[in-house]
Parts: structure tokens; C-alpha cells; sequence
């Protein structure tokens, strides 16, 4: 007979999804009600204010797509790029090459900006590829590169963009919550993120915001959004189509609690204290890391300090370390992908995954799999380092 399944308790210090407060997880198991129940429209209401606060927008389409950050990258691009378009695309990154994927698959033209993995988005390349392309739709990038831990300038290249008379596109799945994101500040005008990362909450939402100028791109649209399912014009119409609200499909409506609880914790804390403590996480971390003799990918000035990509020393075998720490401490942290596979350890501290508890387990069961795999350390020096930065 087949038992219920019983996950082990871990540790996620990766690069996502990250540790979900109990709280959240009592959210979710809160009774089910209908998705046109009226006091579930009215969480919906709670949902979409929360995110235009986090979102720093007065944004009317703001709304949490159901599914992964994934779905609302997909969403940004199928609803506004059309066949026949061009769109510049800045890669420098995995998630910079999904950008690509997803304007070639809308029947577009992605025109590549492309800089080394580690290194933030190159502002004057990315302004020449506006210039050689009079017309271009879009102006898409990364805000926080999830696989090598770099920030781009997201002010900057929403300003090209719209001196260009572009959109712009912004993933910032592994930024809202963690660093700024500052929607209308930026006139960014098509942002997404995830609900597993900074926010903290389960893998499988992802908060999205539409300006008035993308809005009107997507009303103004010559042919039908190529996805049914992520079509704004319909999803709209249940979102923000006030007390009566149009069916369009089932809302996950127990995720949406836990995402909704997770907002409310995010609303108590402070967003400018959970910037705040997402740094000091960082820096701890760093001091740790430094004592190991272990550096980072990424130059200090574009690092994400909930994105670690901690560099491998030579010698060592990356995957049994993290195996190692799995096995013994229940921690997971994450391998590098593409090109940086084999040589970087992504550490995530992100959401409740950014404590001193978490900084300083973190250390100490690196130090001994480092130590373990022949690395002369002291042992106990990365931890109390990072603690003489958090005990300040």
C-alpha cells in the first residue's frame, strides 16, 4: 500500500524556493472556498494591493499569475510582443536566454545584447542595439541574474528604453523582496517576479505589473495574444473587474492564501527593513567566506546579497560538498548552471532563508566539507566572523 508522502525538513539556502515561514504553510491550509466566493474577492483586492506595494507602483494591472516565474515571464512577452516585432534582448545569464527564447517563440526578432556571466548588463552596448534598431518593441533584461548573483542597472535601462520609445521588460524574480524594485521610479513598464524567493511563500504564483503604457500596447494589439491561458485581456476581466468578476479559469486559491499571508509578513517587517536585513545577511555571510579563503563571482559593486555565487576552489569536488551538506545538515544550497556548472556554489539568502541561524549553519557545515575534502581551516572561524558582524 502506497503511504503519504512525508518531506524530510530541510535547510534552503539555494537559488530558490527558499524557507516558508509557518505561518504561510497554516495559510495554505486554511478551508478551500470558491474562486468567485466574494470573500475570496475580496483577499484578491488585499493580493493586488500588496504586490503594488511591494512593486512600488500605482500599477491597475498588478496581479499574481498562476504559475512560476516562468508563467509570468511568458506572460510579459506573449502579451506584448507581436509577430514581425524586434525586440533587444540583454543576456548575461540563463535567465537572459529564456528572455530570447520566449520573443523567438512569439514569432519576433531578438536582437542580443550579450555580456560575460558574472558582469551586469553593459548600458552602452545595450544603448548602441536601441540605435541600430529604430522601432524596436522592447528593451528586455534581467534585473537580478538568479544564475550568476549579479545586479543590473534597472533605472538605467528602463530610462534607454523609453528614450528609445521601447518597453521595457524586466525579470525580477529574484529581486522583489530582497533589493529595490521600484516600478514607477524606474517607469519600468512590464515587471514579473516569483512567489518562492524574497517573498518567501510556496513555489507557483508569480506577481506581475503592467504600466499604462504596456496596457496600451496590448489593447492596441494586431493579432490575438498567442496564449489563452496567460492572455491579460482575459485575465483581467477576473482580476480587476471589480465585485462581479468574469470566470477565466480556477484560481489556486490555497497558494493564493499562503501568498497573501506572506505579503501581510512582508507589510509587518517593513520593506525597506527586509532590504536592509537581506544585506546584513550578506555581509555576514561574506565575512565567513572571506575567512575560508573563499570568494565570489561577481565584483562587490553589482553583487545581489540574496544571490551568492560562491567561486569553487581549485582542488575540490563541488558536487560532494553539497551533497555532503545535504546528507549531514539537511541544507541545501545550489550548483551553477550553463557555463558556471562545476564551478560556483549559488547560496541563496532569501526571505526566511535570510537569518544569522541560517548564515551561520550555512558556514559551519561548509568549513567541514571543505575541511573534510583536505582544506586547511580552522575550524569554527567562519561562523564566528560572521557573528561578530551580527552581533554588532
Amino acid at each position: 500500500m502506497t503511504k503519504p508522502f512525508q518531506p524530510p525538513s530541510r535547510i534552503l539556502m539555494g537559488p530558490g524556493p527558499s524557507d516558508v515561514h509557518h505561518r504561510v504553510l497554516s495559510a495554505m491550509a486554511r478551508p478551500t472556498i470558491g474562486h468567485l466566493d466574494p470573500q475570496f474577492i475580496v483577499m484578491m483586492d488585499q493580493v493586488k494591493a500588496m504586490l503594488q506595494q511591494a512593486f512600488f507602483t500605482d500599477n491597475a494591472l498588478t496581479l499574481p499569475v498562476s504559475g512560476p516565474g516562468s508563467a509570468g515571464m511568458e506572460a510579459c512577452f506573449v502579451n506584448l510582443v507581436e509577430p514581425g516585432d524586434t525586440v533587444v534582448v540583454c543576456v548575461n545569464g540563463v535567465f537572459g536566454g529564456r528572455m530570447k527564447e520566449n520573443v523567438e517563440r512569439c514569432g519576433a526578432t531578438a536582437v542580443v545584447v550579450e555580456d560575460d556571466w558574472g558582469k551586469p548588463v553593459d548600458l552602452e552596448k545595450a544603448e548602441a542595439a536601441l540605435k541600430a534598431h529604430p522601432g524596436a518593441k522592447a528593451l528586455a533584461f534581467v534585473h537580478a541574474e538568479t544564475s550568476t548573483g549579479v545586479e543590473s542597472d534597472a533605472r538605467s535601462l528602463c530610462e534607454l528604453a523609453r528614450e528609445h520609445g521601447a518597453l521595457s521588460i524586466v525579470d525580477a524574480v529574484t529581486s522583489l523582496g530582497g533589493i529595490p524594485v521600484l516600478v514607477d521610479h524606474w517607469g519600468a513598464d512590464a515587471v514579473y517576479s516569483g512567489s518562492q524567493k524574497c517573498l518567501s511563500c510556496t513555489p507557483g504564483l508569480s506577481p506581475v505589473t503592467f504600466s499604462d503604457r504596456a496596457v496600451e500596447v496590448l489593447k492596441t494589439r494586431k493579432t490575438k495574444v498567442q496564449s489563452w491561458f496567460l492572455d491579460f485581456s482575459l485575465l483581467t476581466a477576473y482580476w480587476g473587474g471589480g465585485a462581479k468578476r468574469a470566470y477565466h479559469h480556477t484560481a489556486p486559491i490555497n497558494a493564493l492564501y499562503g501568498l497573501h499571508e506572506s505579503l501581510v509578513m512582508l507589510h509587518e517587517e517593513g520593506i525597506e527593513h527586509a532590504w536592509t536585513r537581506h544585506s546584513m545577511m550578506h555581509q555576514a555571510l561574506l565575512a565567513g567566506l572571506e575567512v575560508m579563503g573563499l570568494g565570489l563571482l561577481v565584483e562587490p559593486s553589482a553583487r545581489l546579497p540574496q544571490l551568492n555565487a560562491v567561486l569553487v576552489p581549485d582542488g575540490v569536488d563541488e558536487a560532494a560538498v553539497r551533497a555532503r551538506l545535504l546528507a549531514e545538515h539537511g541544507l541545501e544550497i545550489g550548483a551553477g548552471l550553463g557555463a558556471l556548472a562545476g564551478k560556483v556554489w549559488r547560496i541563496g539568502l532569501m526571505g526566511q532563508s535570510a537569518t544569522p541561524h541560517h548564515v551561520t549553519t550555512c558556514l559551519s557545515a561548509l568549513e567541514a566539507a571543505l575541511i573534510a575534502q583536505g582544506m586547511t581551516l580552522a575550524p569554527g572561524a567562519a561562523a564566528a566572523a560572521a557573528n561578530r558582524l551580527l552581533l554588532v
